[in-house]
């Protein structure tokens, strides 16, 4: 079949048309798929976790996100057709990143996904999410990130190529040399090993609603997508492989719903009504145990400008870092945790008496207990929590500054372990998620209804002529304010494996996603064996030069203690 001939669908094709079966009912008396045109729809309500992320993304995009990957390659693999064979390929084994958001109340979210009629339906709607750009980096991720919303409740994913105009073409390797017996037979012909192949300067960007997955997810997205793009399989192979992929996953339609469950349903727990009371509890013990404020100071400007500053430290001296954390008994991640907060201490931060509070995710993958079966084992879903580290906001004096460096950095890889550990992960996952969903379910009502001008503020609560005993220890109210979070991805290069796609040579990765007002997110991993640090944030949010002192603050106790 020849997919290039294919006609990109309308704006409107995604709406839902007569020729849709929905998979909620199934009437087995509609013809299957391949005996005509009709397609399945399958739908599932969102969880509590992902209605947290989706709720405060309706406006203005908070929390989309996005992966950029720089790479080499020859212009025949970021061909159109080949990208878009292999777009609709990867779209075919994941297809939250085809669903729609389907809003109908603060608590009833739905996805909508209808399956693709055939492979070149697939390759349609793949093509109808694919953009060609000229940008540089520079330009995708601040247009992204600053500029009009790219993703919508129509559109949960997309992918734009760029190839920049302004970027030169890199020297080509020369062919190998000939032997005089190879000139004397090969005058006429021009064996393969000797055509010389441009290499291209490429940068790609991935884009996806955050409800649909996170950082994981996107990565392993990303080595898939190039052990396709750049593996050794021709184009003609790639769209074999799509139809082989249809077919298995769409020969017979399933009866269940084809949509990888919700985070909550992952790692179920027993409905004991004692479970859920103890577990409230232990919540709510463990949320009174965080305690922080220490804060940038911020400003208020009508304009969000969100920029990432990025640095990378050469492989050599990436290996010298990594060698001196694991001689002081920590990892790259904890070590961070331990710049940002001898960093904020050296640049002046707020009262010493308040403990500095940061926050990170935590992958819940391995503390789930349902896993779905092939084909729908898909790992588009959310599988994150979050965990606290706490630090105190001074430098003993008269003390070495890197013993105490190294012993905060212990400190906070005590206190990560002991959050990856706790028996009650699960238990806190299923609070943490429940007064997250409540918390953007408020917020969002409030929202809309400041917009259309009906938001009444709440009356003050009616104090009780006969107060209650207190259920919690009564603890004097201290602020648990964070200075910052930490997306901690550790070593990428075990996700990528680059030997699986020799005709890519990936070697810039950026990522991050749409902020908030005011938000800042520090970002730490390796990547080719180098040591990436970039700091995304909101540039019109803070106090002027403040987060530059911050950045340079952090960067010098790099050098200082990592070496």
């Amino acid at each position: 079949m020849n997919l290039a001939g294919f006609p990109t669908p309308p704006p409107s094709a995604s709406d839902f048309s007569d020729d849709v079966v929905d998979k909620l009912f199934l009437d087995r008396s509609q013809p299957a798929l391949g005996e005509g045109s009709r397609r399945h729809r399958y739908e599932r309500k969102m969880g509590e976790t992902e209605l947290s992320y989706f709720l405060p993304s309706r406006q203005t995009g908070v929390n989309d996100m996005y992966l950029h990957l720089g790479f080499k390659a020859p212009e025949r693999v970021a061909r159109r057709e080949r990208v878009c064979t292999v777009w609709a390929i990867m779209r075919l084994r994941h297809p939250m990143l085809c669903a729609r958001a389907d809003m109908r109340d603060y608590d009833d979210v739905r996805f909508n996904y209808i399956a693709p009629s055939s492979a070149e339906d697939a390759y349609e709607e793949a093509d109808a999410n694919l953009e060609y750009r000229t940008q540089t980096k520079d330009e995708l991720i601040d247009g992204y990130l600053n500029g009009p919303r790219t993703l919508s409740n129509d559109r949960l994913s997309y992918l734009i190529l760029s190839e920049p105009s302004m970027s030169s073409v890199l020297m080509p390797s020369p062919p190998r040399t000939p032997s005089p017996i190879a000139v004397h037979f090969e005058t006429d012909r021009t064996s393969e090993e000797d055509i010389i192949e441009e290499q291209h300067e490429y940068e790609l960007l991935m884009c996806a609603m955050h409800f649909l997955g996170d950082g994981m997810a996107l990565h392993q997205f990303a080595n898939d997508f190039f052990g396709l793009l750049g593996g050794p399989k021709t184009n003609d192979e790639l769209r074999v492989t799509l139809e082989e992929e249809w077919r298995t996953k769409w020969g017979v339609a399933p009866e269940e719903c084809v949509l990888p469950p919700a985070l909550e349903d992952n790692m179920p727990l027993p409905p004991l009504r004692f479970r859920r009371v103890a577990a409230h509890v232990d919540f709510q013990l463990s949320q009174q145990r965080l305690i922080g404020g220490q804060v940038f100071p911020r400003r208020k400007h009508p304009e969000r400008l969100t920029i990432v500053p990025t640095i990378s430290f050469p492989e050599e001296r990436t290996k010298a870092i990594l060698k001196k954390c694991k001689a002081n008994g920590v990892s790259i991640s904890a070590a961070l945790f331990a710049i940002c907060n001898v960093a904020w201490v050296r640049m002046g931060g707020g009262s010493k008496a308040a403990p500095t509070l940061m926050y990170s995710a935590l992958n819940l993958r391995p503390y789930f207990t349902v896993k779905p079966a092939a084909p729908w084992n898909s790992y588009w879903h959310l599988a994150i929590g979050y965990f606290n580290v706490i630090l105190p906001t001074f430098l003993p004096s008269g003390t070495d500054a890197e013993r105490t460096f190294w012993l905060r950095a212990r400190q906070a890889k005590e206190q990560s372990m002991r959050a990856a550990k706790s028996p009650l992960v699960a238990s806190r996952t299923h609070e943490m998620a429940r007064e997250r969903g409540e918390r953007a379910r408020a917020w969002a009502k409030e929202d809309d209804e400041r917009e259309q001008g009906t938001w009444v503020a709440p009356a003050a609560p009616i104090p009780s002529t006969s107060p209650r005993e207190p259920v919690f220890p009564v603890r004097a109210k201290a602020s648990s304010a964070a200075l910052i979070g930490l997306s901690l991805l550790g070593n990428l290069d075990g996700i990528y494996k680059h030997a699986s796609f020799p005709d890519a040579d990936l070697h810039t990765l950026t990522t991050g996603s749409r902020q908030r007002h005011g938000a800042m997110l520090l970002f730490g991993y390796t990547f080719k064996r180098r040591l990436w640090i970039s700091l995304g944030y909101d540039a019109n949010g803070f106090e002027e030069g403040v987060v530059d002192r911050f950045w340079k603050e952090a960067l010098d106790c790099v050098d200082e203690f990592l070496g």
